[in-house]
């Protein structure tokens, strides 16, 4: 059943949000994900990227764990990183279900004065807000993941019959080369995979020593090409390939010529 993603600054209403819409679907059942849930400390898991992916891969395993024919899911948390946006909507569209995306959207002043009434133990600190704003990648109706969005500002009411639409009027995606569950044909698929994104981040890093933004990279094996928006560094390179195997073992296609085109779409999609 549908799948409905939270996504805003810290202290956005994204929990209250989330509870409207609880309260609305009363006649359904509806599990919401939460850091709450999980006794996130907010200041220390924010604060060290190891804590916070492993935060992030609870949450996400919670989705794939909850999803159903039947239930609706809401996902509360920041949500800020459109690369793990786009992932959330991979496993949503490998389980053919719709989803929609919701964006507290609130200035950061008003961020502030609701983190200021929060009790103590719930409110970040104000060095952690700070990195919080300017690390949150704004959801973009234009890519297929963050739509469709719903922009909800801080007096908005939610728009439910417009939420409903989007999450039981419309079809969901078909699933595609890179979200479907396909039996692992090749005794050598990882060793392919591994091979292949190493490849295609070498060839990337090669390229950048001559090129500038705005070049377009080409790939051996495939047509796609890296769009190169900024110089990219071998670190992010190496991250997201981890996250694309980690997610491409999980569905495997047969055929690994196709692998070198899915890595570069996932790229740029990620890389901004």
């Amino acid at each position: 059943m549908p799948f409905v993603l939270i996504c805003g600054f810290p202290s956005s209403g994204k929990s209250t949000r989330a509870e409207q819409l609880k309260k609305h679907y009363k006649d359904k059942t509806v599990h919401v994900i939460s850091d709450h849930d999980i006794g996130v400390d907010r200041n220390s898991v924010y604060a060290d990227s190891k804590k916070e992916k492993e935060i992030r891969g609870t949450l996400k395993s919670s989705v794939q764990r909850l999803l159903n024919t039947d239930d609706i899911i809401i996902l509360d948390s920041l949500n800020y990183i459109k690369g793990y946006r786009y992932e959330l909507y991979c496993i949503t569209k490998s389980c053919k279900t719709p989803h929609c995306v919701l964006f507290s959207d609130i200035s950061k002043d008003k961020a502030k004065e609701w983190n200021s009434i929060r009790p103590e133990e719930d409110k970040y600190s104000d060095e952690i807000l700070e990195a919080l704003f300017m690390r949150f990648e704004e959801p973009n109706p234009n890519q297929r993941w963050d739509s469709p969005l719903f922009v909800i500002q801080a007096d908005d009411t939610l728009p439910f019959q417009q939420i409903e639409d989007a999450l039981f009027n419309r079809k969901p995606p078909p699933p595609n080369m890179a979200t479907q569950n396909q039996p692992l044909s090749s005794t050598n698929f990882l060793y392919e995979l591994d091979r292949i994104t190493q490849e295609t981040n070498s060839v990337i890093m090669e390229t950048q020593k001559t090129g500038v933004p705005g070049d377009l990279i080409s790939i051996p094996g495939t047509q796609e090409k890296i769009q190169m928006i900024r110089v990219y560094t071998l670190a992010e390179l190496q991250r997201h390939k981890r996250q694309f195997i980690t997610y491409t073992k999980m569905h495997p296609v047969e055929d690994t010529s196709k692998i070198t085109s899915m890595f570069v779409q996932y790229l740029n999609n990620c890389l901004r």
